[in-house]
């Protein structure tokens, strides 16, 4: 670390204290790498975006291969945007404010480089591995096994750094905006370790350790608490950082900091479950989740309140500066989103709203409004200062405000059209009590002009984006780069024993990080504890049917090939137990029918009909010819075709193993049955193959659609079920 002690001149010796000064300087050349990254992933990650907007309404948009088939590059769109766009964006807004919150340099330069370039090569590890099928299904946890022990490591990399520069730092007193990064890095840690608990099986092949309603509730506790402990807490610490210093006005209130970081951080960790309302999951599990998501909706509020009454008497300055402009723009988007999220976890509102484009432009509002402006507002304050220089033109930064603002606008109003059209339709009966849809494809065409829109704002946000990628070029070839930026501050001082006379009794805590560390953490678990452990240890919680029994060896690799081509991210597998649902599908799902399945796939979307009681509903060669030319069976379907499936040959060299790791995770696999797993694979699959040859369909045993028909024609299939009408 650059540093040295410093006499300034004419000033006189009384104490040492007061004539000493520490010389330091900040990292700026940090800042900036990820400044750069979060502009590249930024564009890389959008881009995909538009993509699989179109795709939804021209199926040809899949390009013909079966690596940029929706199924298989949505996962990257959500990663690419979350983890490489917002999470670099994250990196480079602690790495700014902390320096200048603690007032010395990261702890170590090395750390600061090893972070960066790790973080940057676990991202291009998932560009690789997502498009080629490698994939866990987990909804924003995707990636295999051996890349989430890499995200375990660079986590501890960037947690180090910034707790050895909190413990180093010349300012005893915490700002708020550190509450918020230590918050992060915890929560995100047992998040990310809890729920990427599995069985590896091959180098890019894992089970999950939890099954069925047990996997469904650690994967939504996780991915609920991702929004939380991700996309909103480490910007809560920027907005309280780089809001105040563009406004240069106060924060409005430090004692509704303090209720705002406490009640966030407690109450957030329970909400997990709204994301399963109606489904297998124990309704008092249900009830929890939907009570501390109403309860969320006071400290959202009361962050959002705090950052716009902060810039109280200084709305002409935001009249005239951007980057004002999207910081505006970001905390309403961030208390409109925490007001629907509150919203869509009451059941009434949940019922019509869930499995719905409803869900995905309430996600988008948040993340290009919420993270997508804060972000670009920061990048706008912050880059012309470490290359001391004004901004370009702001001129184009407004351009850009307002195409981002119109992008925003022309995506989220046609999906919530579509999901309002979704629930509706899905649920009409005719006077006669008949479905009035029954086909599921009826609700789907009339979607695609609200598909079309959507592309058309993501190409609008994209645009934007594009025009502050060409500010930013500009802004930065007028500067130049203050890579090592001096600054001088006291050296902090031992601790004065004794009752504190300055103000407030949260103070105490806020000059002690360990203790805020362990008290944020127990404030985090809590929640977790409270609805996990009793489901893992009552056996009530999720009874078991006897006539449920472990998938066969074909069946488990065609499960295998359903989890590869992404079919999750459009059809789900729960019938909830609403009449419009078993009426269209059959029987409602029970809790017991899922406790062979790792990981669960109930989906959070659908765009497709739910499958969970497609087994036995159609002849193989339905299946077949479904998966060969999806309008052959559906006419005017948005699915795209498989072709692939019917030349690849079905690899069951992994079969032994995938018994062997299930086996020990208490699927009741027979001992000594691996062996002859693959002998009974082939006899199950030339049945298969015999069945569609009397429908004149020749087919070898061996290919991959022969496993993926015995999958689905296994679904829903172990007890006895209505009819769907």
């Amino acid at each position: 670390m650059l540093t040295q002690t410093i006499t300034l001149p004419n000033q006189p010796l009384y104490a040492e204290q007061d004539s000493l000064l520490d010389k330091f300087f900040y990292d700026n050349k940090i800042v900036r790498d990820f400044g750069y990254a979060t502009l590249f992933w930024g564009v890389a990650g959008m881009l995909i975006g538009v993509i699989i907007a179109f795709q939804l309404a021209r199926p040809e948009m899949n390009m013909g291969t079966q690596y940029t088939t929706f199924g298989r590059v949505r996962p990257l769109h959500t990663n690419a945007v979350i983890f490489a766009f917002v999470g670099n964006g994250i990196f480079m807004g602690v790495y700014y404010s902390l320096q200048r919150l603690c007032k010395t340099r990261m702890y170590s330069d090395k750390l600061s480089k090893i972070h960066f370039w790790a973080w940057q090569l676990i991202i291009v590890s998932a560009v690789i591995t997502l498009p080629l099928g490698y994939t866990s299904s987990k909804e924003y946890a995707e990636l295999e096994w051996p890349i989430d022990i890499a995200i375990t490591l660079v986590w501890v990399v960037f947690g180090w750094n910034m707790f050895g520069t909190i413990l180093q730092r010349r300012e005893r007193h915490l700002y708020v905006g550190i509450w918020f990064y230590i918050a992060t890095f915890l929560t995100v840690a047992v998040l990310h370790i809890v729920n990427s608990f599995a069985i590896p099986v091959t180098f890019l092949k894992s089970y999950s350790a939890y099954a069925g309603v047990q996997d469904a509730l650690v994967q939504w506790w996780y991915g609920h608490n991702a929004v939380a402990f991700f996309l909103t807490t480490p910007y809560l610490g920027m907005m309280y950082y780089f809001l105040p210093k563009a406004a240069n006005r106060p924060v409005y209130s430090y004692r509704l900091s303090i209720i705002h970081f406490w009640s966030l951080i407690f109450i957030y960790i329970w909400a997990g479950p709204h994301h399963l309302l109606y489904t297998s999951l124990p309704d008092w599990a249900q009830s929890l989740g939907v009570v501390f998501s109403v309860m969320l909706l006071a400290p959202s509020w009361g962050g959002m309140i705090n950052g716009l009454l902060t810039l109280r008497g200084a709305w002409d300055k935001v009249r005239e500066e951007p980057v004002l402009k999207f910081m505006v723009v970001a905390i309403t988007a961030y208390g409109m989103a925490t007001f629907e999220g509150p919203m869509l976890s009451l059941k009434n509102v949940n019922a019509i709203a869930h499995f719905t484009d409803w869900i995905v432009a309430h996600v988008h509002v948040g993340a290009l409004g919420w993270n997508g402006f804060l972000t670009f507002g920061i990048l706008y304050w912050l880059l012309p200062r470490i290359f001391q220089t004004k901004l370009y033109s702001k001129k184009l930064a407004n351009t850009h405000f307002w195409l981002g603002t119109l992008g925003i606008l022309f995506y989220a109003i046609p999906m919530y059209w579509a999901g309002f059209t979704q629930g509706l339709m899905w649920k009409q009966f005719t006077k006669e009590g008949l479905l009035q849809y029954p086909n599921f494809l009826e609700t789907v065409l009339q979607l695609v002009p609200m598909y079309y829109m959507r592309g058309i704002g993501g190409v609008l946000y994209l645009s934007g984006v594009f025009v502050m990628i060409y500010n930013v070029v500009k802004t930065v070839k007028q500067g130049t780069l203050l890579a090592n930026e001096e600054a001088h501050a006291a050296p902090l001082m031992p601790a004065v024993k004794g009752p504190h006379h300055d103000g407030h009794w949260h103070r105490w805590i806020e000059r002690r990080p360990i203790q805020l560390a362990v008290w944020a953490t127990v404030a985090i678990l809590i929640g977790g504890a409270v609805e996990m452990i009793p489901t893992f240890l009552i056996d009530s919680n999720v009874p078991t049917i006897a006539a449920v029994k472990p998938y066969t060896s074909l069946e488990l690799q065609g499960r295998d090939v359903y989890i590869r081509e992404g079919c999750v991210n459009c059809h789900t597998q729960m019938v909830r137990p609403f009449r419009s649902e078993t009426e269209r599908y059959g029987e409602y799902s029970k809790a017991g029918e899922f406790v062979y399945d790792r990981p669960f796939l109930w989906g959070s979307k659908r765009t497709g009909p739910d499958l969970h009681r497609v087994g036995g509903k159609y002849p193989h060669s339905w299946h077949y010819h479904h998966m060969l030319d999806p309008t052959s069976m559906s006419p005017g379907s948005i699915m795209p075709p498989y072709p692939w499936l019917f030349d690849q040959t079905l690899d069951i060299s992994t079969t032994e193993a995938k018994i062997n790791a299930l086996r020990k995770l208490g699927t009741p696999y027979p001992e000594g049955y691996e062996k002859q797993a693959n002998d009974d694979l082939k006899k199950q699959a030339e049945k298969i193959a015999a069945e569609l040859a009397l429908e004149k369909i020749e087919v070898k045993p061996d290919k991959e659609i022969v496993a993926l028909i015995a999958y689905l024609q296994r679904l829903g299939t172990d007890i006895k079920v209505k009819e769907a009408k």
